[in-house]
C-alpha cells in the first residue's frame, strides 16, 4: 500500500472531518493574530503592564474561505492605529500552510521549525519562540483530543488503510506507515475515527489498533473495507465480528495489472458491469460471466477474478445505506 488510496488532507476536505480542519485553521490564525497584537500592544490581552504601548479595542468579524469551507475570524481592533493580519493578504499562501501543519500535527505532532515557517509565510512579526512553542503545544493538544475522544453509537462500514510518509526520527529521514480508519455510521454520516503511525503494517500493528478503537467504544461494525494485506485481514478476525470485503479501488489497481496497457479500459468496463447489479445474486452471475468471457485471452486476469470473486463483492449482502460501500 506504498499509494495511498486517498491523501490525509484529501480524506478529512472530503468527509465531515472537514468542520475539524475548518476548526484548526480557525483555531491557529486566531491564536496568532493576537500573538501579533501582542506584540504590537506591548502586552497580553486584559494584561496591566507599564510596557503596553496601546490599547485594544474589541474586535471586527471578517469570513475567510479555504477550501475547508468558510471561517469565522475575529480581527483584533486597537484604539490607536490598526491592525490587519497579513495572511489575509490576496495571492498569500497561507491557508496552505495553516492546513500542512494541522496534517503535521495529525501524523507526529507539530515542530517549533514548521511553526516558524507558518509565522514566515502569512507574513506575521513579533512573535518570539516560546510564543511559538506554546502553539505547538496548543494545536497537538487539539489533534490528540480529536484522535482520542469516544466513539459513540453503532459504525456499520468500517474502512482502513494506510500510506508511507517520510518523517525525521532522531536526526534520520525514515518512512513510516500512517494507518487510518474511516466509518459510517447508522445514520449515515461519515468520520474520521482513528489514526496512527508506526515502522510498517505488521499484523501486530494493525491488532492494536483495532483495539485502541475498541477501547474508545468502536461498535456495532458489520463490514470491513481494505486491501488484500494480510495483516489487516488477520487482525479484523482477532478484533472484529465482522465481514471482510476487499477494497474496489485497489482490486481494480491489481486487476487491471493483468490486462495489458491496451486491455485495460474494456477490461475495467467488464468488470464495472458486476458492480452495477442490483443484488448479489445478479452480481455473481455478471461476474462469472465476465470472467469466463476473459478467460481465453487472459487467463491469468480470469484467475484473479475466480479468485476474489467473494471477498470484493461482499457488500451486496448488505442492504444499501446512505455513505455505505458501494
Amino acid at each position: 500500500m506504498t499509494d495511498p488510496m486517498m491523501t490525509l488532507r484529501t480524506l478529512v476536505e472530503k468527509s465531515p472531518d472537514a468542520d475539524l480542519l475548518r476548526e484548526m485553521i480557525g483555531f491557529a490564525a486566531q491564536r496568532l493574530m493576537e500573538l501579533e497584537v501582542e506584540g504590537l500592544t506591548g502586552a497580553g490581552y486584559g494584561e496591566k503592564s507599564q510596557e503596553r504601548l496601546a490599547q485594544r479595542n474589541g474586535y471586527r468579524e471578517r469570513d475567510w474561505e479555504t477550501r475547508a469551507g468558510t471561517v469565522e475570524l475575529r480581527i483584533p481592533k486597537l484604539r490607536k492605529g490598526s491592525y490587519f493580519p497579513g495572511f489575509l493578504e490576496p495571492r498569500r499562501m497561507a491557508e496552505k500552510a495553516l492546513t500542512a501543519v494541522v496534517q503535521e500535527a495529525y501524523v507526529h505532532g507539530v515542530s517549533t521549525r514548521s511553526v516558524d515557517d507558518l509565522v514566515q509565510a502569512m507574513g506575521m512579526t513579533g512573535i518570539s519562540k516560546s510564543q511559538v512553542s506554546r502553539l505547538c503545544a496548543e494545536i497537538d493538544d487539539k489533534v490528540k483530543a480529536f484522535l482520542g475522544r469516544p466513539i459513540e453509537g453503532d459504525w456499520p462500514y468500517l474502512w482502513i488503510d494506510a500510506t508511507y510518509v517520510k518523517v525525521r526520527q532522531s536526526g534520520r529521514i525514515v518512512s513510516v506507515a500512517i494507518i487510518i480508519a474511516v466509518a459510517v455510521n447508522s445514520d449515515g454520516r461519515r468520520e474520521v475515527l482513528g489514526m496512527d503511525i508506526g515502522p510498517s503494517e505488521a499484523e501486530t500493528f494493525w491488532t492494536a489498533f483495532l483495539r485502541k478503537l475498541a477501547r474508545r467504544g468502536l461498535r456495532g461494525v458489520k463490514l470491513v473495507i481494505s486491501d488484500a494485506h494480510e495483516g489487516i485481514k488477520a487482525a479484523v478476525a482477532k478484533v472484529l465480528n465482522a465481514t471482510w470485503q476487499r477494497c474496489r479501488v485497489h482490486f481494480m489497481r491489481n486487476a487491471l495489472a493483468h490486462a495489458g496497457r491496451q486491455g485495460r479500459r474494456v477490461v475495467s468496463a467488464f468488470i464495472a458491469t458486476a458492480f452495477a447489479q442490483d443484488d448479489a445474486d445478479s452480481a455473481k452471475a455478471q461476474w462469472r460471466r465476465v470472467s469466463d468471457q476473459l478467460r481465453p485471452k487472459l487467463p491469468k486476469l480470469a484467475g484473479f477474478l475466480d479468485e476474489a470473486e467473494t471477498d470484493v463483492l461482499a457488500y451486496m449482502t448488505f442492504p444499501p445505506q446512505q455513505g455505505g460501500p458501494k
